[in-house]
Protein backbone atom coordinates (compact mmCIF):
# COMPACT_ATOMS: atom_id res chain seq x y z
CA UNK A 1 0.00 0.00 0.00
CA UNK A 2 1.57 3.25 -1.13
CA UNK A 3 0.96 6.43 0.82
CA UNK A 4 2.11 9.99 0.33
CA UNK A 5 4.88 11.17 2.64
CA UNK A 6 2.59 13.63 4.44
CA UNK A 7 0.05 10.84 5.02
CA UNK A 8 2.75 8.59 6.46
CA UNK A 9 3.89 11.37 8.79
CA UNK A 10 0.28 11.98 9.82
CA UNK A 11 -0.26 8.32 10.71
CA UNK A 12 2.96 8.42 12.73
CA UNK A 13 1.88 11.50 14.70
CA UNK A 14 -1.59 10.10 15.34
CA UNK A 15 -0.18 6.74 16.52
CA UNK A 16 2.42 8.41 18.75
CA UNK A 17 -0.23 10.72 20.23
CA UNK A 18 -2.60 7.83 20.96
CA UNK A 19 0.25 5.75 22.46
CA UNK A 20 0.81 8.61 24.91
CA UNK A 21 -2.96 8.75 25.62
CA UNK A 22 -3.09 12.35 24.44
CA UNK A 23 -6.06 14.00 22.76
CA UNK A 24 -5.41 16.43 19.93
CA UNK A 25 -6.40 19.19 22.36
CA UNK A 26 -3.83 18.07 24.97
CA UNK A 27 -1.09 17.77 22.34
CA UNK A 28 -2.01 21.25 21.11
CA UNK A 29 -1.60 22.59 24.67
CA UNK A 30 1.78 20.88 25.05
CA UNK A 31 3.09 22.11 21.69
CA UNK A 32 1.55 25.54 21.31
CA UNK A 33 0.17 24.42 17.95
CA UNK A 34 -3.48 24.79 17.03
CA UNK A 35 -5.62 21.64 17.41
CA UNK A 36 -6.96 22.04 13.87
CA UNK A 37 -3.37 22.20 12.57
CA UNK A 38 -2.56 18.94 14.38
CA UNK A 39 -5.70 17.37 12.88
CA UNK A 40 -4.62 18.54 9.42
CA UNK A 41 -1.16 17.01 9.93
CA UNK A 42 -2.66 13.72 11.10
CA UNK A 43 -4.88 13.51 8.02
CA UNK A 44 -2.02 14.39 5.66
CA UNK A 45 -3.60 17.69 4.59
CA UNK A 46 -0.81 19.86 6.01
CA UNK A 47 2.94 19.41 5.89
CA UNK A 48 4.61 20.60 9.10
CA UNK A 49 7.64 22.86 9.11
CA UNK A 50 10.83 21.86 10.90
CA UNK A 51 9.78 24.10 13.79
CA UNK A 52 6.42 22.31 14.03
CA UNK A 53 8.11 18.90 13.87
CA UNK A 54 10.35 19.90 16.78
CA UNK A 55 7.34 21.12 18.78
CA UNK A 56 5.43 17.91 18.04
CA UNK A 57 8.40 15.78 19.10
CA UNK A 58 8.77 17.70 22.35
CA UNK A 59 5.01 17.43 23.01
CA UNK A 60 5.28 13.67 22.49
CA UNK A 61 8.29 13.50 24.86
CA UNK A 62 10.61 12.53 22.04
CA UNK A 63 13.62 13.98 20.31
CA UNK A 64 13.00 15.27 16.79
CA UNK A 65 15.61 12.78 15.58
CA UNK A 66 13.60 9.92 17.12
CA UNK A 67 10.45 11.15 15.43
CA UNK A 68 12.19 11.38 12.06
CA UNK A 69 13.69 7.91 12.53
CA UNK A 70 10.18 6.53 13.11
CA UNK A 71 9.09 8.39 9.97
CA UNK A 72 11.85 6.76 7.94
CA UNK A 73 10.78 3.34 9.25
CA UNK A 74 7.15 4.04 8.28
CA UNK A 75 8.23 5.15 4.79
CA UNK A 76 10.06 1.82 4.38
CA UNK A 77 6.96 -0.03 5.66
CA UNK A 78 4.34 1.75 3.54
CA UNK A 79 6.40 2.64 0.51
CA UNK A 80 7.34 6.14 -0.47
CA UNK A 81 5.30 8.16 -2.94
CA UNK A 82 7.60 10.93 -4.08
CA UNK A 83 4.92 12.84 -5.97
Amino acid sequence: MSMKNEEIFGVLIKDARKNKSLSQEKLAEKTGLDRTFISSIETGKKIPTLTSICKLAKGLDMKASELLKLYEEKVAEYGEDST
